[in-house]
Parts: C-alpha cells; sequence; structure tokens
C-alpha cells in the first residue's frame, strides 16, 4: 500500500504520491482540480464562527506546561539471590568471589530510578502545580521549560488525598496559566490536555468534557476526594501533573490518570477540577499543609439502590437526590448545627448534591472556620442551616506544620473493631490496622495486620474518627493482636525522636 504525504501550497493542495514500486519515484500532483471536480452541492460553506479554534488557547498554554524528570534512589538489597546491579558481569562468568548489593561491607549501595511527569507554572516566580504520585518519593526533582531551560524543583507540600503537590522553582518571569472554573464547565464543551506523554514534551490533544464528578476510588488514601473531570482528550503515562485547559486557555483541572485496561489511553481521562487544585496550592503554600474542612457526617448518596435498600426504606426517603445523612459525629460542625440522623443534605450553597463526590468536592473548597450554607429536606420540609466546618480535631481553628496527620504518618489502612472483635478482646473499642505501607511509623516499629489500636499518646482510641481528628505527634501506640486461641496479646510500641 503507497504512503501519501500532504503539505500545504499557495492556490491548493499538494501532495507526494509514493508508489509500492522499490524506486519509489515521486509524482507531482496539483488536487485543485480534481477537487473542483468531485465536489457536490452537499458541501456547505465554511463558517469559522461556529467551529471551535483551539489555537488561541494551545498556544498560549503550552508555555505554561512543564516536564518533571523524577529520580529516585532506592537502596539494593544487602544480599540475596538473583541479579544484582553491582556485581561484575567478568568476575561472575569466571567464578570469582565478590560482593552483593554492598561496595566495601558496611557501606549501603543504591541504583537510580527515574520517571517523569508534569506540571504547570501558576506564578510567575516558579510555584509549579503536579501530582502527589508524580513527586512523592522522589529523590530529585528537575523541570524542563518550554523554552528548553532546566531547574532543580523544591517540594513545598503535597497532599495524599486529593494527589496534588507543589514545587517551586528559583527563576522570575515565567509564564503563567490563569485559574478558569471547573464549576462553568459544560458536558461536551471543548477542553486541551497538555503536558509529556512517553517523554514528548509539549503534546496537546483535545477532546470534550465527557462527564462531571466522577469518583472512581482510585487515589489510594482513606480519605481520598475525587471529583474528577471526565473526558475523551488523549492522555497516556507522563501526562499526570500536566493542564487540562479550557477554550480561553485557561487552567481547569490538572490531568491525573486513565481508566485503561492496558495502561494506555483507550478513550477517557480524568483531571481533579480547578475548585479543589486552587484550595489545595495555596493551603500548601499558605500553610505546608492542606487545610481540610469536616463536615461531620457519615452519609449516602439518595439513589435508586439506596431507595431500594432496607436502610432506604426505614428513613422514608421516597425521592433520588441530596446525601442521607447515616450518623452525625458529636461536637462536629454538623451536630452543632442542629443537623440530624435522617435528613437528607439537598444542596450546599446554593449546589445541588446529585452524588457522593459532588458534597465532597464542595466541602474541599473550604478551610475550618468558614460558613456554608446546608438545604435539608427533614421530615418531608425543606430547611436551611448556617454550618461553620471544622477541622479534624473538632475545633475551627487552621493547623500548621507542626501539626500531624496521625492516619498519614503512622502510614496504613484501618477499620473500626467492631463489637464482635471487641467483646472478643475485651476492650471497649479499638481501630484494627488492615495493612500496613512500606514506609510508614508503623512499618519502621514492625506493627503488623490485625493489630488493634486502643491507645495513642495515652489517649482512648476507641473508632477510626478519634484516630483522624489527632493532630499530636506519635510518642506511643497501645494494642492488643488477637490470638488464635481466641483472646488477645498486649503489646506497646514507643517512638523516639
Amino acid at each position: 500500500m503507497g504512503v501519501i504525504a500532504v503539505a500545504a501550497a499557495a492556490g491548493g493542495t499538494t501532495a507526494w504520491a509514493l508508489s509500492d514500486k522499490s524506486e519509489q519515484q515521486a509524482t507531482y500532483v496539483d488536487s485543485r482540480s480534481a477537487y473542483e471536480q468531485t465536489a457536490g452541492t452537499h458541501f456547505t460553506s465554511y463558517q469559522a464562527e461556529q467551529y471551535p479554534d483551539l489555537t488561541y488557547a494551545a498556544e498560549n498554554a503550552v508555555q505554561a506546561v512543564v516536564n518533571i524528570e523524577v529520580v529516585q534512589k532506592v537502596e539494593v538489597p544487602q544480599s540475596g539471590y538473583g541479579y544484582d546491579p553491582f556485581l561484575d558481569p567478568f568476575r561472575e562468568f569466571f567464578g570469582l568471589p565478590q560482593q552483593r548489593g554492598r561496595s566495601n561491607g558496611d557501606e549501603p549501595r543504591y541504583q537510580e530510578r527515574r520517571g517523569g511527569g508534569s506540571g504547570v507554572i501558576l506564578s510567575s516566580d516558579g510555584y509549579i502545580v503536579t501530582n502527589n504520585h508524580v513527586a512523592d518519593g522522589a529523590t530529585t526533582l528537575r523541570v524542563k521549560l518550554y523554552d528548553g531551560r532546566k531547574f532543580d524543583a523544591k517540594l513545598i507540600g503535597k497532599d495524599a488525598a486529593t494527589d496534588l503537590a507543589l514545587l517551586k522553582i528559583d527563576a522570575t518571569d515565567l509564564p503563567t496559566l490563569p485559574f478558569g472554573s471547573s464549576d462553568a464547565l459544560r458536558l461536551g464543551e471543548w477542553v486541551l490536555a497538555i503536558g509529556s506523554p512517553f517523554d514528548l514534551q509539549s503534546t496537546i490533544t483535545a477532546g470534550i468534557v465527557s462527564a462531571k464528578a466522577r469518583q472512581l476510588g482510585a487515589i489510594p488514601n482513606d480519605f481520598s476526594i475525587e471529583s474528577f473531570i471526565q473526558t475523551d482528550a488523549a492522555v497516556n503515562p507522563g501526562n499526570s501533573g500536566g493542564a487540562l485547559v479550557n477554550t480561553r486557555g485557561e487552567l481547569v483541572g490538572i490531568n491525573t490518570l486513565i481508566k485503561s485496561q492496558t495502561g494506555s489511553y483507550v478513550g477517557y481521562s480524568f483531571a481533579i477540577p480547578e475548585s479543589i487544585v486552587r484550595k489545595v496550592v495555596v493551603d500548601l503554600k499558605e500553610f505546608g499543609v492542606v487545610q481540610r474542612a469536616l463536615l461531620g457526617i457519615q452519609f449516602r448518596p439518595v439513589d435508586q439502590d439506596f431507595l431500594d435498600s432496607d436502610e432506604g426504606k426505614d428513613a422514608g426517603v421516597k425521592e433520588i437526590g441530596g446525601a442521607y445523612v447515616a450518623s452525625v459525629v458529636e461536637g462536629g460542625a454538623a451536630s452543632e448545627a442542629g443537623i440530624r440522623k435522617g435528613d437528607v443534605i439537598m444542596a450546599i450553597d446554593g449546589v445541588k448534591i446529585t452524588e457522593a463526590s459532588t458534597l465532597q468536592e464542595q466541602i474541599a473548597k473550604h478551610r475550618p472556620n468558614d460558613k456554608i450554607v446546608l438545604s435539608v429536606k427533614r421530615a418531608g420540609k425543606m430547611k436551611q442551616f448556617e454550618v461553620t466546618l471544622r477541622n479534624k480535631a473538632g475545633k475551627t481553628e487552621l493547623l500548621t506544620r507542626e501539626d500531624v496527620d496521625v492516619v498519614e504518618t503512622l502510614g496504613g489502612k484501618f477499620a473500626d473493631a467492631g463489637e464482635k472483635l471487641c467483646r472478643q478482646l475485651d476492650i471497649r473499642g479499638g481501630v484494627q490496622v488492615v495493612g500496613v505501607k512500606a514506609d510508614g511509623l508503623m512499618a519502621r516499629a514492625r506493627i503488623k495486620e490485625g493489630f488493634v489500636i486502643t491507645y495513642i499518646n495515652d489517649k482512648p482510641i476507641r473508632l477510626l474518627d478519634d484516630m483522624r481528628r489527632m493532630t499530636d505527634k506519635v510518642r506511643t501506640i497501645d494494642g492488643v493482636y488477637p490470638t488464635r486461641n481466641g483472646t488477645g496479646r498486649a503489646a506497646s510500641y514507643t517512638f523516639v525522636e
């Protein structure tokens, strides 16, 4: 089959037709007359104002999107079998002795792992937003600008719950990308994805907004906040942290992931909305931590599954829409404002609640001590409640760098112990460890799955919410390991500076 390359030429379209013959001689063709002969009356006149023009957005926004090279230094195992990158293949071939994973006995040896992603310049003095999964665990972060300059970047802060991170490079007069409004995005609206897929810097793809407020359960964090913008703009590995822009060249999202069976783009990509990005990066810049506001409720989206469930039938809810309040945290923001179990939250500050992600996104835009208005249906009647949001400790104060996210620091997954396990262990309550992460405090202390935490810093831990509200540095952990004979074995851990 021949290959045809087409290029624009004055007065018409010019093509070089390559034949299948070995000589591959090029034949000049002027296709203008052929087009005029074959064009039928069904062709309508071209009206530029009725078609989307993405060139303005592309040519301006691409200058503020950067490539990020990530280097991780990983220690090579001290001993063991299998491949060792530090073995000399010559000595190994002749069976000469050499050490595995160590250069001189006691000194650890490392190897570098390299990866990459994208980022967006938010300020002319060098603040850059990217994904947490791009920057997390990096030994070195190197930023390459659109004009080819390279800078080492400093990690200002990161937030695993939203998968966002803020970097800073030492530069001035940089091109920036202004924030747009993700709330104002409409289904079917054209958007551009800009980033460095497969290390192809400054790649631009186009698509439309396919859906909003998607919740995928993709962010690996117990307290993840997901309300993704779904598009059909092509996004691939390396696009993470890049820009999703509207036709005005405004930042409306940060491209984060794809949903695929192969790991490459197959039709849909997802971006963190600007409403969350703007809040998180401002917090990281000002405080070094995210000021997470909490409503203090457990809720269920009121969909058909909820209406058909026993809980929905017992609650007497008849119509789809809103968020059913399943429980209220005592002393929390909702409780203090008068919200009760059984209420259905229909809107927050006038924004209609259609699914769980919508409620999460609206709360995630705020800080502790911010006031919001809830439109609540109670016993068939609508009521308005003004709620003052609180932090995880149940207070209205803002957090500082010294305050600790205990759950993230411990490094694991947790669940309430439950009545049956508590009776078995003869405890009044607790939080069971159901997973241990490699880089957390529990992993370093060799705490195992199944352990039930009952005290942290001598303060009782009855429920997971008790852990969430803690902000003190972890000094001691007390708890119980369930045993095979149905009893428990007490264990205590002390952490030093």
